[in-house]
């Protein structure tokens, strides 16, 4: 149980794709006054974002109308893995809740990534995500048996550290506004990963909501802060299928799996001789009938899974295993702060530290803009 039940978590890697923090602004006051005129003043020179003209009429001072970045990002974080199954060789799959549970998932992933995007109208920016990742999940993940009484018990322990590639693209879109330098953004965007091992991208939401000061410098220069929070939306179902030589090198699993089959064995022994220890009186009690009947039934799943695996290592270089399961972050939100330095309205560069949680991330790009 390793590579196979965690390579739902692509969702991860679009976790860094976020807007730099380039807005509309409305400067207000007496000191402002001059720039105020000459905005309205002067003729807008371009054909985005639609309105422009009018939004500049307005007093409005308007970012360049588009743009592309470049972005780095790392990030750590834990998911919850649930109902599992599995199976070989395209036959019976079998639910493995209960018993295997996991005590540790820690997804780390580093990406860089590119994003165009043009401001379309004075307060919507919309933007195309395009990034290559690289990923790595540590599990670790135990054989877990009831006894007649249903206490379950760890019987065997394992861990795995795993490791792989995606690429993701993906489509966002940031609401804003700015009066009097602080300003408001509201971005949201929607991704696919495409992890090979995947039958399909696992397809993500993000919600970032951030509040923030723009501070003005002499020749075009700004110091921009905001604070703000990350909300991590996906689909849950994942399910695929691989190659069994990919989870477990030959050689390395025929040892666990008759370790295995000998824990459900002795296991099986201990609730038949609770049960024959019983009175015919408390053999007949509903309550013990049913605790009886699940450990049976618990058992009876752990050692066909175990037989089925045992059965597809013989053959491990042409046998596969078939998956799913639903996946989420054990946190949807945590809290970000971030900064970023303009240069001039052409370029900038900006970081952004999220932490509280489970979940830690940091991201670092650069943006060119220019006017369309």
């Amino acid at each position: 149980m390793k590579k196979f039940l965690l390579l739902g978590i692509g969702y991860l890697l679009t976790l860094g794709f976020v807007n730099a923090q380039v807005f509309s602004n409305k400067p207000v006051g007496e000191k402002q006054k001059r720039v105020i005129d000459s905005v309205k003043m002067a003729e807008y020179p371009y054909a985005l974002p639609i309105l422009g003209d009018k939004a500049a009429g307005a007093g409005f001072e308007l970012p360049y109308s588009a743009g592309v970045s470049a972005q780095y990002f790392w990030q750590q974080s834990d998911i919850i893995i649930e109902n599992i199954m599995v199976g070989f060789n395209n036959g019976q799959m079998y639910d493995v809740d209960e018993i295997i549970r996991f005590n540790k998932a820690v997804a780390t992933a580093s990406a860089v990534t590119v994003r165009p995007d043009i401001w379309l109208f004075p307060f919507l920016n919309i933007y195309g995500i395009l990034g290559k990742s690289q990923a790595s999940t540590e599990i670790g993940f135990g054989l877990w048996l009831p006894d007649g009484e249903n206490n379950f018990t760890e019987v065997l322990s394992a861990g795995s550290l795993v490791e792989f590639n995606a690429t993701t693209f993906g489509l966002g879109m940031t609401p804003t506004i700015g009066i009097g330098g602080g300003f408001m953004a509201l971005d949201m965007n929607v991704a696919w990963t495409d992890v090979p091992q995947l039958a399909k991208p696992a397809k993500t939401f993000i919600f970032g909501p951030r509040f923030g000061k723009n501070f003005k410098m002499p020749n075009q220069k700004a110091v921009t802060v905001w604070v703000g929070g990350f909300r991590v939306h996906l689909s849950s179902e994942t399910y695929g299928s691989i190659p069994l030589s990919e989870v477990f090198p030959e050689g390395s699993l025929g040892g666990r799996i008759d370790e295995g089959i000998e824990k459900v064995e002795s296991a099986q022994i201990k609730v038949d001789t609770w049960w024959d220890g019983l009175s015919p009186v408390d053999q007949n009690n509903p309550i013990n009938k049913a605790k009886y009947n699940k450990a049976n039934d618990v058992l009876e799943r752990a050692s066909n899974i175990l037989v089925a695996a045992d059965g597809a290592i013989s053959t491990i270089e042409s046998s596969t295993v078939q998956y799913s399961m639903d996946k989420r972050p054990a946190d949807m939100w945590n809290f970000i702060i971030g900064g970023q330095y303009q240069f001039s309205k052409h370029f900038m560069v900006r970081a952004e530290y999220g932490f509280l949680g489970s979940r830690e991330q940091l991201i670092t790009g650069v943006q060119y803009r220019f006017g369309l």
